[in-house]
């Protein structure tokens, strides 16, 4: 019988999950090739013998979308799977108009087929778009769990920028581990503020792996999501955090959409700076689409360490890379911050990029005047760094949940924004927590189904 032959169009995440979970010991299929996008220099890389299976001894190719249409051509490809996250419909519509013009299926996967198992209570926090708020969201969700007296582990949504071979099962519980496994910017800004709290995490490719590993040492698992990405496992409570700052997103943009759909508890964040009518939009659509789901009404306010170097000053602001770039957010909590202390200006750092930085702005054009944290590979951070140093400024305004100075040198006076979650009255994170687990410990439903 002859293979269905598949290309996985993905960014290092979902796409490697999709083909580890529903591919790779699949012998109806073959996958002929990866396309890779969002994330620098992944495309040109090899998915690896020791990840892909005996049934590719070769591995399977890793390729630049831009060559999709000839990808399929090549390889003769039947199918083409989208695998990654936190595009509009359109967008991803857009992508099969094209691919079925070449006469391929065009195939979204994920979801339940994907959703491993784990022997132990998965709590999930994921969200609608990039930036809603997803990483104070999991803190407070761990803080909670913490004082119930239970032993957390984190799993953190894939971000394999390196050497897959050697990223299969990370653990993270020190500061070294970071330096031990070469982490990015993007990386140590997810797993350093849980190693800061004393919780470990885990991350890396083949997540069945990691889910075994993580259980042996957790009374709970607390999946860390990414993007607007469904959870690789399946949750027993699913926590879902929209933004009124981008009401109708939770209806647009995929898969949050899903997320939505299958939250068990919404997290409305940002109350304390979004509009009435965003956040009343917002609910409409929770009322509309998820009338079952816990609503909690939430707040980010922003804190700095040095008001003295925001007042009055003209200041160059990064903001996190991943919000501000795919995530198509004009402002984060740093530019929040130069407004609520009373910066003079907010200096445009385009006049000033250097090298990749200015191809960052290339390809998201709609970018303000603000410089997104980009260290994906090192180039990127002699780039960022160099950028920092040349922009005409008073000051830095640091917003990334890691402070940059410690990865980067920056010549002028900078100041970091902190940011957690708050709960706005009730029902609270903790509270709804509560509700999942009896008294003797044992999980229960939130709701009957989903």
């Amino acid at each position: 019988m002859t293979k269905k032959r598949i290309i996985i169009m993905g960014a290092a995440g979902r796409d490697f999950h999709n083909f580890n979970t529903l591919y790779r010991n699949n012998s109806d299929v073959e996958v002929v090739a990866f396309t890779a996008t969002q994330i620098p220099e992944i495309e040109g890389r090899v998915y690896p013998r020791v990840l892909a299976g005996p049934n590719y001894p070769k591995g399977i190719p890793i390729h630049p979308e831009e060559e999709l249409l000839d990808l399929i051509i090549k390889y003769r490809a039947e199918e083409v799977v989208f695998s990654y996250s936190d595009v509009s419909y359109e967008y991803v519509m857009d992508k099969a108009a094209y691919v079925m013009a070449t006469g391929a299926r065009f195939a979204l996967e994920g979801g339940a087929p994907t959703m491993l198992k784990s022997n132990k209570p998965v709590i999930a926090v994921c969200a609608i778009r990039t930036g809603c708020g997803k990483s104070q969201t999991t803190r407070r969700v761990a803080e909670a769990l913490i004082e119930m007296g239970k032993k957390v582990v984190a799993i953190r949504h894939p971000m394999p920028y390196g050497d897959l071979s050697k990223q299969i099962c990370q653990r993270f519980a020190s500061m070294k581990d970071l330096d031990k496994h070469k982490c990015t910017i993007e990386e140590r800004e997810e797993y350093e503020p849980h190693i800061n709290r004393g919780v470990i995490v885990y991350a890396g490719v083949d997540y069945e792996k990691i889910i075994r590993e993580a259980e042996k040492e957790a009374d709970v698992i607390l999946w860390d999501g990414g993007n607007n990405d469904m959870p690789f496992y399946k949750p027993d409570l699913l926590f879902t955090v929209v933004d009124p700052h981008r009401p109708g997103h939770e209806l647009t943009y995929y898969p949050g959409q899903n997320n939505l759909l299958l939250a068990d508890a919404i997290i409305i964040n940002k109350i304390d700076t979004a509009s009435l009518e965003g956040i009343n939009m917002v609910r409409e659509s929770i009322s509309l689409y998820n009338p079952e789901a816990i609503v909690i009404d939430a707040a980010s306010p922003v804190r700095v360490e040095n008001p003295e170097l925001i007042r009055g000053k003209r200041v160059l602001v990064i903001e996190d890379g991943p919000t501000t770039t795919h995530g198509e957010m004009k402002y984060g909590a740093g530019m929040m911050a130069a407004a609520k202390y009373g910066a003079a200006e907010a200096v445009d750092p385009r006049p000033f990029l250097v090298g990749s930085m200015a191809e960052t702005f290339q390809k998201y054009p709609d970018i303000g005047p603000l410089l997104p944290a980009m260290g994906y590979f090192g180039k990127q951070l002699i780039d960022m760094e160099k950028t920092i140093n040349r922009t005409e400024c008073d000051s830095v305004i640091i917003a990334t949940p890691i402070d940059l100075r410690r990865v980067v040198k920056i010549k002028k006076p900078a100041t970091r924004v902190f940011y957690d979650l708050q709960e706005i009255g009730d029902p609270t994170v903790a509270s709804v927590l509560k509700g999942f687990f009896k008294p003797a410990g044992k999980a229960k439903k939130v709701r009957k189904s989903r």
